[in-house]
Order: structure tokens, then C-alpha cells, then sequence
């Protein structure tokens, strides 16, 4: 089983990887994370973003995920609905990613 430390270094990671796509930095902010007994999901922003609230920063398509703990294994969600829509139909064995 993974510690909260190493889910966060995942998250971090997972998002480190879309920057070069992006063309910005990201952000895991530890303020959004969700913690489960099973693991953490996740949301990201740019960086500039996060710290101004701008609008024009916002990113588009930046589902949040879920990073499970006895794995490591990351799934990602939609944005079609809110985070805790996805949390349910993860707990009900309903989305598997």
C-alpha cells in the first residue's frame, strides 16, 4: 500500500507530463485533494491560474483523477460532471477507467 506521499508524487508526476502540452505549469493543490480509504483523487490548474483566479487562465479538459493506493494505478475522470458524481460511480464498481 502506497503512503499519502507517494500518491501526491504520482499525482505531481501525472500532471508534470501534460505541461510541455499545455505550455504552462501545473498545480496539484493539496487543498483539493480528496482523500479516500482506497486512495486520493486529484484536480489540477496552471499554475497561473491557481494563483491569480483569472478566468482567461483556466484550463480546459482537466478532468480530475484518482490515484488508487494499492497500485498507484491512475484513473482518470470526465468533466462532463462534478467530482463527486465520479467518486460514486468509482464506489459502486461503475468506473473502472
Amino acid at each position: 500500500m502506497l503512503t499519502e506521499k507517494e500518491l501526491i508524487k504520482l499525482a505531481n508526476d501525472y500532471v508534470t507530463c501534460f505541461e510541455d502540452e499545455v505550455g504552462e505549469a501545473l498545480v496539484v493543490p493539496d487543498e483539493l485533494m480528496i482523500k479516500k480509504s482506497y486512495g486520493i483523487y486529484f484536480r489540477y490548474h496552471s499554475k497561473i491560474y491557481y494563483e491569480t483566479k483569472d478566468p482567461i487562465h483556466k484550463l480546459l479538459g482537466n478532468g480530475p483523477f484518482l490515484v488508487e493506493n494499492k497500485t498507484g494505478k491512475i484513473i482518470e475522470f470526465g468533466t462532463a460532471h462534478n467530482i463527486e458524481f465520479y467518486i460514486q460511480e468509482y464506489e459502486a464498481g461503475r468506473y473502472s477507467g
